[in-house]
């Protein structure tokens, strides 16, 4: 993958999560989603096409956490059909596999604590929480995999 303007917006996004710059990193995230989808996935061979959805599904993963923080409930709520309903559809581990590379790189958790506060802490305006639930349990059972495989 020559070009490197998904990957870097993708990073980009993650920072501006990191440092509560919500706006910047759904800009960020649309940007690389933008990006992506400039790529048609029948020409492209199988490493590629690993890579372009491990950024897609970070960037849709962070652009859900910066929804809602802003309170952009239904958004959020659309992006987080797109990553179970690709991610899971596909059946080999790649949804699962790319969230224990987040895990390592330390990138996971700033995704799964804004998913917390949102269904535990606040009301989402009464909206089906179904797929964001779902979505926690994913990354929550990522964590502790990961903590047991890695021994800590």
């Amino acid at each position: 993958m020559a070009d490197r303007r998904p990957e870097k917006a993708c990073e980009q996004a993650c920072e501006s999560l990191k440092q509560q710059d919500y706006e910047v990193a759904v800009k960020h995230c649309t940007e690389a989603l933008l990006s992506l989808s400039q790529y048609p996935p029948a020409h492209l061979p199988e490493p590629c096409q690993a890579e372009l959805d491990r950024i897609k599904i970070e960037t849709l993963l962070y652009r859900i956490a910066s929804f809602l923080q802003l309170k952009k409930y239904g958004q959020a709520d659309e992006d987080c059909r797109h990553v179970l309903g690709e991610g899971l559809a596909k059946g080999d581990g790649s949804l699962r596999a790319v969230l224990c590379c987040m895990h390592l790189k330390g990138k996971l958790q700033v995704v799964s604590n804004v998913l917390s506060k949102s269904l535990m802490g606040e009301s989402l305006n009464g909206m089906v929480t179904k797929d964001l639930t779902r979505l926690k349990t994913l990354l929550a059972e990522t964590e502790v995999i990961m903590t047991i495989l890695l021994g800590k």
